[in-house]
């Protein structure tokens, strides 16, 4: 019904996590049950609740083929993740990403 934004959210139980940020999809229950979610705060329907995120891993990864499929999840899990888990990370709104630092950058920062 409006702008949308779609991100690949990368973290150890991204999925979960994610989730109880959330909060429960009937917005409903997660006005009275969990109000500082995310639903709870800002949902207006069960069908508007603002926010969506994946139920499993699987479903994630055919989400984000669907919204990115220029994304090579296989490449990122071999190369991109290794490195993240290394070095520092920088968050480039303008770019809508994170990115690590490379190492004559870290050292400034």
């Amino acid at each position: 019904s409006g702008p949308m934004w779609a991100y690949i959210l990368a973290h150890e139980n991204a999925v979960p996590l994610w989730r109880s940020l959330m909060g429960p999809t009937k917005v409903f229950r997660a006005r009275h049950s969990d109000p500082d979610s995310i639903r709870g705060a800002y949902g207006l329907t069960d069908t508007r609740n603002t926010t969506h995120g994946s139920d499993s891993p699987a479903s994630a990864s055919r989400e984000i083929a669907f919204f990115f499929p220029e994304f090579d999840e296989q490449r990122w899990y071999e190369q991109e993740e290794p490195r993240l888990r290394r070095g520092r990370v920088l968050d480039s709104p303008e770019e809508r990403l994170h990115r690590v630092l490379r190492a004559e950058e870290a050292e400034v920062t």
